[in-house]
């Protein structure tokens, strides 16, 4: 569980990526990609390729 407070960093993947991705492949993309903990308390939020659904690992 994680509390919406001042000090959530929320980080968006600005490319589409494939959601059959489970958590351990977003969890790579975050650190190889974005260049990011993927462990630390922030949010990392990826979209679908029609941007119509999200994917939020926490």
């Amino acid at each position: 569980m994680f509390r919406f407070d001042e000090g959530l960093n929320v980080h968006l993947h600005r490319d589409p990526v494939e959601f059959r991705f489970g958590m351990n492949s977003l969890s790579i993309l975050v650190e190889q990609a974005m260049g990011l903990n993927p462990m630390d308390s922030s949010l990392d939020v990826f979209t679908n390729q029609r941007c119509d659904r999200i994917k939020i690992l926490g």
